[in-house]
């Protein structure tokens, strides 16, 4: 039985504590879109329930509004305090898992952070893509690949990650140069890619907010472990939004936001001679439509 067929079993239309869920859900009209129905009707069955089996007191919940309250008003443009809300509670991975579920041996998504930007320049093969001088340099290179092994010509893969200080461009506008550690590649008839940029550094999330008052109620660290940001897109794959992990960074099996998966952690080894003093290797590997775990 449906959500919404349930909450026409309301006796009356008037609320108990014991018939809340059937009374609020059958409030619905007859003409509501049917997905918005069921959505709306399972999150008032498990928003009920919540309260009721943790016995919400009336101090915690006008707690509960006054958060999401303060939450709501330190947003703005390059600080969305919802995002980080969903990230650490873990939700934004689980809709990215149940949004992404990829066949053996396709690259894995993660979370799509709050700090891409669209429109960035379109670079060439090799190119550097800091800007501020700053940071231990890194060749990253490597191929985009089907799941046959055949290269993805004109794939396009948008990078973006944090300077040697921990900050994405967006955080520092007039501090750092406009695009920097930031860049978009297109792949060729091989399918191979390579780019110069900085062996990227563990960062906090912004924590002077409310989600930073959760987390040290709770006593969590607001750390994200060391990665590069990927989004690579090609006609007839599905798209990827995912990260390379520096291997042996401490917070791999503790990432605030629960971004890391095993296979993303990438091998980061000293350059071999030539002008980097690091060099990343990794292949994207991209399913089609259809191809689903």
């Amino acid at each position: 039985m449906s959500e919404q067929a349930s909450a026409s079993t309301s006796p009356s239309g008037f609320f108990t504590e014991e018939n809340s869920v059937a009374t609020v859900n059958a409030r619905m009209g007859k003409d509501v879109d049917p997905r918005l129905a069921e959505v709306m009707a399972c999150l008032v069955k498990h928003l009920h329930n919540f309260a009721r089996e943790i016995n919400l007191t009336q101090d915690e919940w006008d707690f509960g509004i006054d958060f999401l309250t303060r939450t709501g008003q330190i947003c703005r443009h390059g600080r969305q305090e919802f995002i980080l809300l969903s990230d650490t509670l873990g939700l934004s991975m689980l809709v990215d898992a149940i949004n992404n579920r990829r066949p053996p041996g396709a690259t894995e998504n993660t979370v799509f952070g709050p700090f891409h930007v669209e429109g960035c320049p379109i670079r060439q093969m090799g190119d550097q893509i800091c800007l501020d001088g700053k940071g231990e340099s890194c060749l990253f290179i490597g191929r985009v690949l089907d799941l046959d092994g055949n290269p993805v010509a004109g794939a396009k893969i948008d990078v973006w990650s944090d300077n040697a200080e921990g900050y994405y461009d967006v955080q520092q506008p007039g501090i750092q140069p406009k695009w920097n550690n930031r860049g978009v590649f297109v792949t060729g008839t091989d399918g191979r890619y390579s780019f110069v940029g900085i062996k990227p550094v563990s960062y906090p999330i912004p924590d002077d907010g409310p989600v930073g008052k959760m987390l040290a109620s709770l006593v969590r660290h607001p750390y994200r472990p060391a990665h590069m940001h990927y989004m690579v897109r090609a006609e007839g794959f599905q798209k990827l939004v995912t990260h390379t992990f520096v291997g042996g960074d401490p917070y791999l099996e503790s990432d605030t936001v629960f971004g890391v998966k095993k296979t993303l952690v990438a091998p980061f080894t000293r350059g071999e001679g030539g002008n980097t003093l690091w060099r990343s290797d990794f292949d994207f590997v991209l399913a089609r439509p259809g191809q689903t775990r």
